[in-house]
């Protein structure tokens, strides 16, 4: 197989374009009108590399019956803000950002999921250093993005090794600036998802400490502000949106090579980066329901926090969920999809 490496330098400007659902940080107001007919406009808050490419490359978007406005925002937090405030009326984010907007009180409601593999939210050191496992992080300086997906899976690493984050030295750091410290050695580990894992992992520059299977639930959500869903053709909207995405993800599932080149395309990753991390989680991904257990998973994560006094209150999660749209779709705890070993 043909080498592939990055250098720092590198790494940096394509990584620079993202941020994950999972992440928080702030909003970009990039607008933009799809093709679809009708007089109803949905407004969608998007991420770069997110639900327009993905539905875009899979035909998704060809036949549309309503509009759809899509807003750009750089994570999934200011996402969910302007869902708060009405500015948007749905959007797609990972496990995390819902806990810390409902903990905020915000107004949301979470109507969809899906499951993929966790082999993405890793905690990364450098390949030549001396920690092998998470016990090894005790006393080192580690970088993550508050709030994310990164937050619960590097506190559960190191909770399942007997530390807490008492024990080590947290960098809140933002997805670029966690990779310039890490590949200038200014932390020993940096706790973060795809597709970063798989840039610095491919760059040669660090390997896997720790990931996040069997520690944090690999869920995806779609949220939707109440007053859309009180809205009762937005709500046909919304649902039938629900459906396109859910048919997207097959696609890419069946359609690995493809959708990496458009997300390549779409966000300026090296294909062969977009293409492993699409077989490690992104193109893992099924829909699932919102069931007891994904409601469950996520209460755990938003007690966590609170205790931690990460997030403001505790609440209930459940009070955050709308089933409507379950259908007949399998338990949130159905594995992932799997190409097998990421490349």
């Amino acid at each position: 197989m043909k080498s592939f490496r990055l250098s720092a330098a590198a790494l940096l400007v394509p990584l620079a374009l993202l941020a994950s659902a999972c992440s928080g940080a702030s909003a970009a107001g990039d607008v933009s009108n799809s093709d679809g007919k009708g007089s109803l406009v949905l407004n969608v808050g998007d991420q770069k590399g997110g639900s327009e490419a993905l539905l875009r490359a899979a035909g998704e978007l060809d036949d549309l019956p309503y509009r759809i406005k899509w807003s750009t925002f750089t994570s999934g937090p200011p996402l969910l803000e302007a869902i708060n405030a009405k500015a948007v009326d749905f959007g797609s984010v990972g496990n995390t950002p819902p806990v810390f907007a409902a903990g905020a009180g915000s107004k949301i409601t979470v109507v969809a999921s899906t499951h993929g593999d966790s082999a993405g939210e890793a905690v990364l050191v450098p390949k030549d250093s001396p920690l092998h496992t998470a016990r090894d992080l005790k006393g080192k300086r580690i970088a993550v993005a508050q709030g994310s997906s990164a937050h619960f899976q590097l506190i559960s690493s190191l909770r399942q090794a007997g530390l807490g984050l008492d024990d080590v030295q947290v960098s809140l750091l933002q997805p670029a600036d966690a990779l310039a410290a890490f590949t200038s050695g200014k932390v020993d580990a940096w706790a973060v998802w795809d597709p970063y894992t798989s840039q610095v992992l491919l760059s040669g520059k660090g390997r896997v400490l720790t990931d996040g299977r069997g520690l944090v639930n690999g869920l995806g959500f779609q949220v939707a502000a109440p007053s859309a869903l009180a809205d009762r053709e937005k709500a046909k909207a919304i649902g039938d949106l629900v459906e396109r995405l859910r048919r997207a993800q097959g696609w890419v599932f069946d359609h690995p090579e493809d959708w990496a080149k458009a997300w390549a395309k779409e966000t300026g990753l090296p294909y062969e980066v977009a293409l492993a991390a699409v077989k490690r989680s992104n193109g893992t991904r099924i829909p699932v329901a919102l069931d007891d257990a994904a409601i469950a998973s996520e209460q755990k994560i938003a007690d966590t926090f609170a205790e931690l006094k990460l997030i403001p209150r505790t609440f209930r999660f459940a009070d955050y969920v709308d089933t409507r749209f379950n259908k007949d779709l399998p338990p949130s705890t159905t594995p992932a999809r799997s190409f097998g070993k990421a490349s």
